[in-house]
């Protein structure tokens, strides 16, 4: 990591707005306090690279607060944006020490870190670290098919319904921003980063996005302040049961 700012290990686990969805969900107090003493913070700002793909990584992480995008780039030169890092999404990969992919800040982001050797050394005697890890895993793997289904079968309505249904059910768990069926969230991706994302056209997500709010789906303040005045309505739109569908 380079340009980053460290920041003190001020934020208790006990406190943490990721806790129960996070790495370490199913620790005991005990186990938290050893995850504490190899643990540090690290801040970055939007725009700003988290790691190179092939980049040497000696930490894992979860992200606190904020949203990172997973890309890669082929041999071309061209960059293909393969996933998103949301509040409490796991970063790196215990028995790996290079980065698979380039990790960009989209927003400012806290994360918080991990020395890998030390971490992978407390997976080994903590059965609930490794157990919600594969949790995770599963649930990443899940969703990545869900994903595939979007790419391929959905139409360009129901991929971006898709999306805002993504980020504003994660942003709810984390952030309790609810209000009745209501919900309120900043949108993470420029209208451009979004079509990289869906394998739309710029044209086409500003079209959908403005069919949607006429339709009184969404509404949006500005570009990317955006209230689901009815959830379930969204997840209609999206072509996914209100209980089920793309949850990440």
């Amino acid at each position: 990591m380079s340009h980053d700012d460290v920041y003190p290990a001020s934020l208790q686990c006990g406190d943490c707005p990721i806790r129960h969805r996070a790495v370490c969900a199913r620790c005991e107090a005990n186990e938290l306090d050893e995850l504490e003493s190899v643990k540090y913070y690290r801040s970055f700002e939007a725009g700003q690279t988290v790691i190179w793909s092939g980049d040497k990584m000696d930490f894992v992480a979860s992200v606190v607060s904020g949203i990172a995008t997973l890309t890669q780039t082929l041999e071309d030169g061209r960059t293909q944006m393969v996933g998103l890092l949301l509040p409490s999404d796991f970063v790196g990969r215990p028995g790996r020490d290079r980065a698979a992919y380039n990790i960009t800040a989209t927003t400012d982001i806290l994360m918080c870190c991990f020395r890998r050797k030390p971490f992978e050394e407390l997976m080994e005697r903590t059965p609930h670290i490794a157990q919600r890890l594969l949790q995770m895993t599963l649930d990443e793997l899940d969703a990545a098919r869900e994903w595939m289904l979007l790419l391929g079968r959905k139409t360009a309505r129901e991929k971006i319904a898709s999306l805002l249904s993504i980020v504003a059910r994660r942003d709810a768990s984390i952030r309790h921003r609810r209000t009745d069926n209501r919900l309120t969230f900043d949108l993470p991706l420029t209208r451009e980063a979004m079509a990289d994302y869906l394998g739309l056209t710029l044209e086409t997500v500003s079209r959908q996005i403005s069919a949607l709010k006429r339709d009184g789906v969404i509404e949006l303040e500005g570009k990317r302040h955006v209230t689901v005045p009815d959830m379930e309505r969204l997840m209609i739109e999206a072509g996914d049961d209100s209980d089920g569908g793309l949850i990440v």
